[in-house]
């Protein structure tokens, strides 16, 4: 199976969706580019990456920042996958739980990067890592809930031939 790589971009008039190309390209501000790309005056612009069911990764680029915040749900699948690879290049720390005293799920993969890159857009960090560590979730279905809080789902069916 191939990958499947969504972006979508927001504007005060609504989401844009395009299904991106990333063969060939070469590292994370090619990508980031490319999802710039999808809408000029976009405010935010995600980008969403599923290979073979087995990582979700994430894409964030916003209006005036400067670099992309990353978020990739397997470690492992960076050894594996090319893409994975690429985009947890631009990751610094491992993904931590937040420590708060709530019950959090026990991982079953290691996170890379940015946990909270959706909060502002419906799913918080907890949330982002309890949807990625429940072993009953696939990586499209964990788009598919991150895209229906962020209120952009029907433009990913959309691409998505659903």
């Amino acid at each position: 199976m191939s990958y499947f790589a969504a972006a979508l971009a927001r504007t005060p008039d609504g989401w844009t969706a395009e299904e991106l190309d990333l063969d060939g390209v070469s590292d994370v501000d090619e990508v980031a580019d490319l999802v710039r790309d999808v809408e000029a005056d976009a405010e935010t612009a995600l980008l969403f990456v599923e290979e073979d069911d087995e990582y979700v990764a994430i894409l964030r680029v916003d209006a005036g920042a400067d670099e992309p915040r990353v978020f990739v749900s397997d470690a492992a699948a960076t050894e594996t996958y090319a893409v994975a690879g690429m985009l947890a290049g631009a990751v610094d720390d491992p993904a931590e739980p937040d420590d708060d005293g709530e019950d959090t799920p026990t991982p079953t993969a290691e996170p890379l990067g940015d946990a909270a890159l959706l909060a502002d857009l419906g799913t918080s960090r907890r949330d982002l890592l309890a949807l990625v560590n429940s072993g009953r979730t696939l990586p499209s279905d964990v788009i598919s809930e991150v895209c229906e809080r962020a209120g952009c789902l029907d433009e990913l069916e959309t691409l998505r031939g659903a």
